[in-house]
């Protein structure tokens, strides 16, 4: 498969494809996109609208952990998650006033922020060009052949900045996280609908059996 045919198929499916976690403010996409981990944007979204109208990020820096988890408790792992909050809004208070900054080295050095979460914010928030690769995303590079089954998602994030252009990588980032999200799911892909089936080496294994 060429990139630009993936690009074209993906801009027909998604045209308008944006992060599906719900913020106003930079930090509050920061903060999501940790409790995402493990989770549902759709769950986390729910969390996020009780959180954020409580706390502000100076207000989370002083918060009480045990307060933070009852009100995280539905997106798991709480009780690391809660630490994670308080933790990485001390530090953008203490360093950036409270701001998130575009360092990838320190958001990078803040507990529960990896790869993935850096390059989604740092995307969003500062127009980036960055994929970050989620399990949706690592799937279907896998089943489309742009990977291999046993990449990791370091390799597999080197292999997709490779084979598309710069330009598209953010917002392909979006797209190939909407695909593996409602079509080429985990569990039960709808690959009857799929307009990549043909270039997909699951759909066609599958054909077969």
């Amino acid at each position: 498969m060429k990139a630009n045919e993936l690009i074209k198929v993906l801009d027909k499916l998604y045209p308008d494809a944006r992060c599906e976690l719900e913020y106003t403010k930079d930090y509050e996409l920061l903060i999501a996109t940790v409790l995402s981990a493990q989770c549902t944007d759709k769950r986390v979204n729910m969390v996020t609208k009780v959180l954020f109208a409580k706390y502000d990020i100076f207000a989370l820096a002083k918060a009480n952990k045990k307060t933070i988890e009852k009100i995280i408790y539905p997106v798991g792992t709480y009780n690391k998650k809660s630490e994670y909050i308080i933790n990485i809004a001390q530090s953008l208070v203490e360093n950036y006033n409270g701001k998130v900054p575009n360092d990838r080295a320190f958001l990078e050095s803040l507990p529960g922020v990896g790869r993935k979460t850096c390059n989604v914010v740092l995307s969003n928030i500062y127009n980036v060009p960055a994929i970050a690769v989620d399990t949706h995303v690592a799937r279907v590079a896998k089943r489309l052949n742009l990977a291999f089954e046993k990449d990791d998602v370091s390799v597999i994030e080197k292999k997709l900045m490779k084979f598309l252009p710069q330009a598209n990588w953010s917002r392909c980032h979006h797209q190939l996280v909407l695909f593996g999200r409602y079509i080429c799911k985990s569990q039960k892909p709808d690959c009857e609908i799929c307009p990549l089936q043909k270039k997909c080496q699951y759909f066609l294994k599958n054909k077969k059996k």
